[in-house]
């Protein structure tokens, strides 16, 4: 038996320094960080109009009255479907980008991969590019090296405390909020929620970096189930590049093995091993063998976005099929079919969906209530909820195929005022006379109309009366 001690469980980072490259790759991942970026940090501080009595933040999750705000659109808690129904529309598209481009989300605008990015921007511009960040590396902790890792992570953490400071922004009015941030008078958990944020970023996008993509995110593990032999993702044209070597020697494949690939790959593997976990199909090293080639003579696509399905093709000197019958497959278009059908249905119900919200909850205990003259009286609790922004008058009515008298407590009148954009709770009394068919029966259908009198919105709810035939009176 060996004294040797056992192999540790888990290996040691290696840190990782990628090599600026340039391209349309790089240049489109640019354009992509900047887009979702700017949406992230600036949506919370764009208005819309939605009169007195409304927030005008335009995108506004409103705890407080269990809201949510996005523009024109207005969500209440029961018609939470609408969120569960983006969800699944995200879930969709996911599966959808992924069979027909492989990684594409993880590679262009995972917020992983966005603040990652920028993190690296930083240090490229502090500490220069590979070869210094390699040297720096290697330097011992002297004064120079002190200083430029800590003006490196002084900036880290204003980016990570913007990236938290955004996301609380979206839970109040963010001009407000702000004020209150740099007064020091707002609400402690706006402060620790800004604390977690900010640690997270600094850390999973100045120091974790492809140890989530590896390790923490389960995507990578899925994405096979999503893909198949026709999706199109980063891969090195074997049959073109091998074998290795030096351009001037005869029989060597266009590969000459510079390492350019493996240089500007943020998770520091070299795609021409075949897919991997690891790889995010970031297309950087298309941008640096594309780079590397022009140089040479030979022509791009050495590493590219490839199908399996066409290697047979190439290998025998064949046109690749072209690009659309990749994508558009069986699978890709029963995911879009389904993304399109969630997305419409939604669409569908928000126009469809009424500004009068109503919701009768019967009194139970007792079931029904003998009145002195012998009439049978039930009660009901109407919740009436107002989506409009200014205040409404209700009419409420019922209809029934039996005689039933309707009265609201404190009032004679038949119309309830609820505010804007706000909820009544009002408390309607439904009576028989004594002898008549509902006030002898078990139970009585009655449906409850509830009328907007400062337009045509008119709504129902079912529900029963109990008679004396139900028991448990009083």
């Amino acid at each position: 038996m060996s004294d040797s001690a056992p192999a540790p469980l888990y290996q040691a980072r290696e840190p990782i320094f990628p090599r600026k490259v340039k391209g349309k790759f790089r240049t489109l991942k640019w354009w992509i960080m900047g887009f979702t970026l700017g949406i992230y940090y600036l949506t919370p501080f764009l208005r819309w109009d939605r009169g007195p009595s409304l927030p005008d933040q335009a995108v506004l999750v409103d705890l407080a009255s269990r809201r949510f705000f996005f523009f024109m659109i207005e969500i209440w808690p029961h018609e939470f479907y609408f969120v569960a129904g983006l969800l699944i529309m995200a879930g969709l598209g996911l599966f959808l980008f992924t069979s027909a481009l492989g990684r594409v989300w993880c590679g262009y605008a995972c917020p992983q991969t966005v603040w990652t990015d920028l993190f690296m921007l930083v240090e490229r511009w502090i500490e220069g590019d590979r070869n210094a960040q390699v040297r720096l590396w290697k330097q011992k902790w002297d004064l120079h090296k002190w200083r430029l890792r800590l003006f490196k992570w002084a900036i880290w953490l204003l980016i990570g405390l913007a990236t938290g400071g955004a996301w609380v922004f979206y839970f109040t009015d963010a001009p407000t909020l702000a004020r209150d941030l740099l007064a020091g008078t707002a609400h402690p958990a706006a402060y620790t929620t800004m604390a977690i944020l900010t640690l997270t970023t600094f850390t999973f996008g100045g120091f974790f970096r492809e140890q989530i993509c590896i390790y923490a995110c389960p995507w990578p593990r899925i994405q096979a189930a999503m893909m198949d032999e026709d999706t199109l993702t980063v891969a090195y044209r074997e049959w073109r590049g091998e074998p290795r070597g030096k351009a001037t020697v005869e029989g060597n494949g266009d590969c000459i093995d510079c390492m350019a690939c493996v240089n500007v790959c943020p998770m520091g593997i070299d795609i021409r091993n075949g897919q991997q976990l690891e790889c995010i199909t970031c297309a950087l090293c298309i941008d640096a063998c594309d780079d590397v080639m022009d140089k040479i003579g030979k022509p791009r696509g050495l590493i590219d976005y490839l199908a399996l399905k066409d290697e047979p093709l190439e290998r025998a000197g064949m046109q690749p099929r072209p690009i659309w019958q990749h994508i558009l497959r069986p699978r890709t278009m029963v995911y879009t079919v389904l993304w399109s059908l969630i997305g419409i249905g939604l669409v569908v119900a928000l126009f469809l969906r009424t500004p009068i919200g109503v919701n009768v909850t019967p009194v139970r205990n007792p079931e029904y209530v003998t009145l002195s003259d012998g009439r049978i009286r039930n009660i009901y609790e109407l919740r009436l909820q107002n989506k409009h922004g200014e205040a409404r008058t209700f009419h409420l009515s019922i209809a029934s195929d039996e005689v039933i008298r309707i009265g609201l407590e404190g009032t004679n009148e038949l119309t309830v005022q609820v505010p804007p954009d706000g909820m009544v709770m009002q408390r309607v009394y439904l009576s028989a006379e004594a002898g008549s068919a509902a006030a002898l029966a078990d139970r009585t259908d009655v449906r409850f109309w509830v009328e907007d009198l400062g337009s045509t919105d008119r709504v129902h709810v079912d529900t029963g009366f109990n008679g004396t035939g139900a028991g448990d009176g009083n």
